[in-house]
């Protein structure tokens, strides 16, 4: 047998793999089975594990989808918003844009799954173009949209890419400076990639996408989004950290929004994280029309969190006077986005 993952997450077949195999060891030790079934779970001749990356952008279930079928006399179309704040609906909303790549390590056959545009690969690929795509293609301008976008009052990304400011920043990232240092995989072009999340993906006004669902739990994205770049940028003797403008900008803007004050002066609700509590508390002593940045740095260092010091990298500062440029009152996120962007 082979059991495939479709969970998005890093290594998930790897992840699924430790899961079952726990969970038969405790069945050992009740006696529920005995030794070979743990050795026939671990024989990859007979069960694999593997690993996929799939890619295709599903919001939360949309109102005007539901009004849709409605009218169409289908019955039951309500959405159910959890109390962990999750949204579930028995119909989804999704893009047409879609990618599906799998480790080609089956025991007993597949279906010809290539034929339906599913790509069948090596571990070594699967990994690069899950690379790819979070650190340089299409995560990372996520987030920027994100963050940006719910300080900026927008409710659909569709409706930021309308925003020539912010139309550039995540062009930036990704043309700019996410491409020098892009992990290439081959059977995926980094740039045509690009070209269709900056074209058709993050533009199509019928996904309706918002900032407040990607700003969710950013403090755990921001160390593979940006934080693997500005590595990859310190190994390379040709390139300088120092140098990046639109990644630091989008950190910058990020810490801006953990005030949770919109560029208006407006109080907004921050996305859940698991770490709001301790970032707010950093942050405590900041206020809008008061340059004082007190307890930034505590973020701006902390490994943990990026991956990387960024004072050692040279953009502790810098991201401290973008983000100090950001609470100079009202307008002042625009303004310094304007100035940074063009």
């Amino acid at each position: 047998m082979t059991f495939v993952s479709m969970d998005n997450c890093s290594h998930n077949g790897d992840k699924l793999k430790h899961a079952i195999i726990t969970i038969a060891n405790e069945w050992l030790k009740k006696g529920f089975v005995e030794e070979g079934f743990i050795a026939y779970l671990k024989d990859e001749q007979r069960i694999t594990f593997p690993i996929s990356m799939i890619d295709k952008i599903t919001p939360r279930p949309s109102a005007i989808v539901k009004e849709a079928l409605t009218k169409q006399g289908i019955e039951g179309m309500e959405v159910i918003i959890t109390s962990k704040n999750s949204y579930m609906a028995p119909f989804v909303n999704a893009e047409v844009s879609e990618y599906l790549v799998i480790e080609d390590k089956f025991t007993n056959g597949r279906p010809p799954l290539e034929e339906a545009g599913i790509i069948f690969t090596d571990r070594l690929t699967v990994n690069q173009v899950e690379t790819m795509k979070v650190t340089t293609c299409l995560n990372p301008l996520h987030t920027a949209l994100a963050v940006s976008g719910c300080l900026l009052s927008y409710t659909l990304i569709s409706d930021e890419m309308k925003n020539e400011t912010l139309r550039k920043f995540v062009e930036i990232i990704g043309y700019d400076e996410g491409i020098k240092v892009v992990v290439d995989p081959k059977i995926v072009n980094p740039k045509a990639f690009i070209d269709e999340v900056v074209k058709e993906r993050l533009a199509n006004p019928f996904i309706p996408d918002t900032p407040q669902r990607i700003a969710t739990d950013t403090s755990q994205k921001v160390g593979i989004r940006f934080g693997e770049t500005i590595k990859a940028y310190e190994k390379r003797e040709d390139l300088n950290p120092s140098d990046l403008v639109a990644i630091p900008l989008a950190i910058a803007t990020w810490c801006r929004y953990l005030l949770g004050v919109n560029d208006e002066g407006n109080k907004f609700e921050v996305s859940p994280d698991p770490l709001l509590d301790t970032l707010q508390e950093a942050l405590k002593g900041v206020s809008i029309g008061n340059s004082t940045i007190t307890g930034l740095e505590s973020i701006l260092s902390n490994e943990e969190i990026f991956g990387v010091n960024l004072y050692t990298v040279g953009l502790g500062k810098k991201i401290e006077e973008m983000f100090r440029e950001m609470l100079l009152g009202p307008g002042a996120v625009m303004r310094t986005l304007k100035k940074y962007i063009g």
